[in-house]
């Protein structure tokens, strides 16, 4: 398996649901702007896409996939398929009673996440009316995380990366066509979630038959491999989703600032989340199957020489990411949001809020790269360590920075504590002699440095003036950012080309 096909493919598929993704907020945006209905409905989603993340992307998928990869290559496809029924039953047996939980105690998730909407009654009521349509959203990507873990597993990456695409689809049909038939119309979105996660799970059934994987009700709670998988992800879901917990916490903080302030962090983060999800969630899919088999198989020195390449690719492209993420915010957030009843004054605090989440992306993806050295190994306490560490200080930076910075103070507490999580699971990787960087990293750097100084340059001259993007039109924006950004990555490529870079150099085979 070639893995940077592999991260080519997955890549392209998570570009495809980013791109309809935008499309999904561009037409939020248009209908239902920044106020009390998007930051009820932002509120009520975020919880369970929280879990979601948390149960799913994050800790289960850690924890569960290297049990697998374990299972697949050191024993038969019988105990293979029966550790799938059983881990599969129990985790839906989990999560239904979770979602269960999340419906009947919807008041009380609303009054502890987001206290500062008690002040208005009518807005609270509608943020618990929401919640309660989205929750089951929990319980069907728990499943389709298990599907997909089983898939990266055997290889099929394609289908797991496309199964986003049908939430954004879901999003853009009920926000542009059902809205009107909704009293009040935000209502649309709640069901858009509950639709989506439907058709993503049936989606993943059909792959799932035909490698002979698909789940089968099967309760053995006492079965050694669930045993395992619930001990490994009980702390990880710490450990991978301290993120998360963070996002979390700032809900509850910018509830109390003035409306418009959830939405602000939310476009945002929206805008963080295409090359999170375009580099460093397609690298760790990619990479922790490989890691996990290269660990079963006792090979420590092509886990570290994994390790590297993963490391050496997320910096060439992340770090170009978070520079034209803080350089072009304004022309991203206007060509994007800027309709209907989405304001100028909405893109210039969605702005403060980009570009201090900018500081930490770079961090923010190499976790995703880091944390699966440590889970590949069924590591688990260093991680819960660092994240609880890392939880802390960002707590400790939201309350100084709160008070200066507002809402981008909590976007740049959370930039902040990736970089620190980051640097703290890259020390304890090293220290434990798991990780040994590979020969050439110093003019690795310097090239890297070069082709970021140009690149910069290319942007900071090209973007021009913020008011000029705010007055122009939408259609001319368009060509306008288009142009950039080809400008910007053409010189970014050209420079890195010229100082001796060439795509031959990144290809790395999986582990069989």
């Amino acid at each position: 398996m070639n893995l940077l096909r592999a991260l080519a493919t997955v890549s392209g598929m998570t570009l495809l649901s980013r791109i309809l993704g935008f499309v999904r907020d561009f037409v939020i945006a248009r209908a239902f702007g920044a106020g009390i209905a998007t930051d009820a409905f932002f509120v009520a989603f975020r919880l369970p896409n929280l879990l979601r993340r948390m149960f799913a992307e994050g800790a289960f998928s850690q924890a569960f996939v290297p049990i697998l990869a374990e299972y697949k290559n050191r024993l038969g496809p019988e105990d293979t398929h029966r550790l799938v029924n059983r881990v599969a039953t129990a985790l839906g047996l989990v999560v239904t009673a979770v979602t269960a939980l999340g419906i009947l105690a919807a008041p009380l998730i609303i009054a502890v996440s987001a206290p500062g909407f008690a002040a208005e009654p009518d807005k609270f009521a509608l943020t618990v009316e929401l919640t309660r349509i989205t929750f089951p959203y929990i319980l069907f990507m728990s499943l389709v995380a298990l599907a997909g873990g089983v898939l990266n597993t055997w290889s099929r990456f394609a289908i797991p990366a496309f199964t986003p695409v049908l939430l954004n689809l879901s999003f853009i049909a009920m926000a542009l066509f059902a809205a009107p038939y909704f009293d009040p119309p935000v209502l649309a979105l709640a069901w858009a979630v509950f639709i989506g996660g439907v058709l993503q799970l049936a989606f993943q059934l059909r792959p799932l038959s035909r490698i002979g994987l698909l789940p089968r009700f099967d309760l053995n709670l006492s079965d050694s491999g669930v045993r395992r998988v619930a001990k490994l992800m009980a702390p990880a879901i710490l450990g991978v989703s301290v993120s998360q917990i963070s996002l979390l916490i700032n809900t509850i903080f910018a509830s109390f600032l003035e409306s418009g302030s959830v939405s602000w962090l939310y476009y945002a983060d929206r805008l963080m989340e295409f090359p999170a999800g375009l580099l460093g969630a397609a690298l760790g899919t990619i990479l922790l199957p490989s890691l996990s088999k290269l660990h079963a198989d006792e090979q420590p020195q092509a886990f570290s020489s994994l390790l590297d390449w993963g490391l050496r690719l997320t910096l060439l492209l992340t770090l170009p990411a978070a520079l034209a993420l803080a350089l072009l915010a304004v022309p991203l957030i206007s060509t994007l949001f800027q309709h209907g009843a989405f304001t100028a004054s909405d893109v210039m605090q969605t702005r403060l809020a980009l570009m201090a989440y900018s500081v930490g992306l770079t961090g923010l993806i190499l976790v995703k790269i880091l944390a699966p050295g440590f889970y590949a190994r069924q590591d688990i306490r260093t991680p819960v360590k660092i994240a609880i560490l890392t939880l802390v200080a960002t707590q400790l930076m939201n309350l100084a920075f709160i008070v200066p910075l507002k809402h981008a103070g909590l976007a740049l507490s959370i930039g902040l504590a990736s970089l620190l999580n980051a640097g703290l699971l890259f020390r304890g990787l090293r220290r434990r002699g798991v990780y040994q960087p590979q020969p050439g990293w110093s003019r690795f750097s310097l090239r890297v440095a070069a082709a970021l100084v140009v690149l910069g340059v290319v942007l900071w001259f090209g973007a021009g003036a913020e008011a000029s993007w705010l007055a122009q039109e939408g259609a001319a924006r368009v060509l306008r950012l288009a142009v950039l950004v080809s400008a910007g990555g053409a010189a970014y490529l050209a420079t890195l080309f010229a100082l001796g870079f060439r795509l031959r150099d990144f290809r790395r085979r999986g582990a069989a």
